[in-house]
């Protein structure tokens, strides 16, 4: 009597341990999923922050496209440093081109000195146990800035007598008078630009700027 009622207890516990398996199977496809929707998502920030940085750095070497330097004055240089003659030529078209080396797609708003790029990934999910994730593409967003590495260089604003009712004026922020040459602060060390022998402009730009993603 006692063995019958051991082989039934047996029976019942049977349907419990399938449960618990195929809930265990699940558990372990769900969390499948999860990673590869992060790996996607993954795939995604990195198209769009290489996407961004490229668009950023188009827009950086083109600085002095157009512009003649020899005839800048001190407030030009200072609009160019702030970003305000940068031009956005060509910069939403090397985003498109590093997102799809990327295999993905992207919008671009070219704000400069700030290149904005969303990206969607062709890739998707793929097969998954979750209904409506087949289909979902990975998806980001980068931003990256043109930042000025340098500033115009100021010669030091003599001190007035103490009783000197007319102080001297403040010295435009260029040096070498008569020669047109232009001096920059740059970490610290100074530049000497002669305009009319600028050199090639995209290496004098990446002197002068740097590009970094920004949140």
């Amino acid at each position: 009597m006692s063995r019958r009622r051991l082989w039934d207890d047996r029976g019942q516990a049977f349907p419990i341990y399938a449960v618990a398996v195929v809930g265990l199977l699940f558990a372990a496809l769900a969390f499948f999923v999860v990673g590869q929707a992060g790996v996607t998502r993954s795939n995604a920030q990195g198209a769009a922050d290489a996407a961004a940085l490229a668009a950023a750095r188009e827009a950086r070497d083109n600085a002095f496209l157009g512009l003649d330097l020899i005839n800048l004055k001190p407030d030009d240089w200072e609009k160019l440093f702030d970003g305000d003659l940068l031009t956005g030529r060509g910069v939403c078209r090397k985003a498109d081109e590093f997102a799809a080396l990327n295999d993905a797609t992207a919008e671009c708003e070219a704000a400069i000195p700030m290149v904005t790029v969303r990206v969607t990934t062709n890739r998707t999910v793929g097969k998954s146990v979750i209904p409506g994730t087949e289909g979902m593409p990975g998806k980001a967003t980068a931003k990256a800035s043109i930042k000025p590495r340098c500033s115009l260089w100021s010669a030091p604003v003599p001190v007035p007598p103490v009783q000197s009712p007319n102080p001297s004026p403040t010295p435009s922020p260029t040096v070498s008078s008569g020669t047109g040459d232009v001096t920059f602060v740059c970490d610290g060390k100074s530049l000497t630009l002669d305009p009319a022998k600028p050199g090639p402009l995209a290496k004098l730009a990446r002197v002068l700027f740097t590009v970094r993603l920004v949140d």
